[in-house]
């Protein structure tokens, strides 16, 4: 009978039994993890750069994360390890001849071959479309198959010659094995870093205060030479002084003697007589002969002055 209240149960309340746990299309982590950044989910776009944990990210997107200094930051696991920008690397890609990428029709008839990726390894000739492994030097930047690091050994980048370690290969996407290993590296890395610039700057100060200390105190020689030069130099000064005193009691004594009778004071200085004077020093006056003037040159109508007389 109905309309007594009941339920009609469900599939999964009747079977009994573990639930079966959906897979993650393998296709379709690829892509996400090949294809789109790490951080903004975006598509790839250069300038790409990479961390030292081997992930893909757009440069644009780690500027502006590394800007953003607001309260309400979301805290991103992916990029919680990059503290600056120089904790990434610029990748120096290889393009695909064979990519068509968007140039293709839009309008839904379209068929995207997974298969087919943007960039090539330069070596091998590989596809990066995560089927096979690549790496980056954190050196230089270039990217290369792991295939072409291990049938050419070498110690020098096989793009643009740059010598690398074992320590600077990092594995792009790598598996969790190959993120640990490389999060190790990082860590050891930046410890050595801190060590080093805590190493740098006692030693900076060290220099400066010894430099200090050279400059102040001088050596022994110094030290005699300037008190004979003192001594010297105020033994001449009184000599001097002595000298200057003696011909300046001797000057007055002599001035005195002779000019006594003239001048009222040992430093008054004689009076000249009238015959010793000059024509040219008596033609300044207006009493000189050549001040006047003669009667043609004055006129009878012009009032006098002193110069007529």
């Amino acid at each position: 009978m109905g309309c007594d209240g009941g339920t009609i149960p469900k599939r999964h309340e009747l079977v009994k039994g573990p639930r079966k746990v959906e897979k993650v299309d393998k296709n379709a982590e690829l892509v996400a993890q090949w294809y789109y950044c790490t951080l903004s989910q975006e598509k790839l776009s250069r300038p790409i750069v990479a961390c030292e944990l081997g992930r893909l990210y757009n440069k644009d997107a780690i500027i502006e994360f590394l800007l953003d200094k607001s309260s309400e930051k979301a805290i991103v696991e992916a990029a919680s390890h990059i503290k600056s920008i120089k904790n990434v690397i610029e990748l120096n890609l290889t393009d695909n001849p064979a990519w068509t990428g968007d140039k293709g029709n839009t309008k839904g008839d379209k068929y995207d071959d997974i298969q087919s990726a943007r960039f090539i390894c330069p070596v091998v000739g590989l596809e990066m479309n995560g089927r096979h492994k690549f790496c980056f030097l954190r050196n230089c930047g270039c990217v290369f198959s792991e295939r072409a690091l291990k049938e050419i050994k070498t110690e020098t980048c096989h793009r643009c010659a740059v010598p690398f370690q074992e320590d600077d290969v990092i594995v792009l996407n790598g598996t969790k094995e190959d993120v640990e290993v490389l999060k190790k590296r990082m860590e050891e890395r930046r410890l050595k870093s801190k060590l080093g610039k805590k190493a740098k700057k006692p030693k900076a100060a060290e220099t400066i205060v010894k430099s200090d200390v050279v400059e102040e105190s001088p050596g022994p020689s110094q030290t005699n030479t300037g008190k004979d030069t003192t001594s010297i130099s105020s033994g001449e000064k009184r000599n001097i002084a002595f000298c200057k005193g003696t011909a300046v009691e001797g000057s007055l004594s002599s001035s005195s003697g002779k000019d006594g009778k003239n001048a009222s004071g040992p430093f008054k200085r004689p009076a000249a007589s009238k015959e010793e004077k000059s024509e040219a020093y008596k033609s300044i006056f207006t009493s000189h002969s050549s001040a006047k003037r003669s009667k043609e040159q004055s006129s009878n109508w012009i009032t006098h002055t002193a110069y007529y007389f």
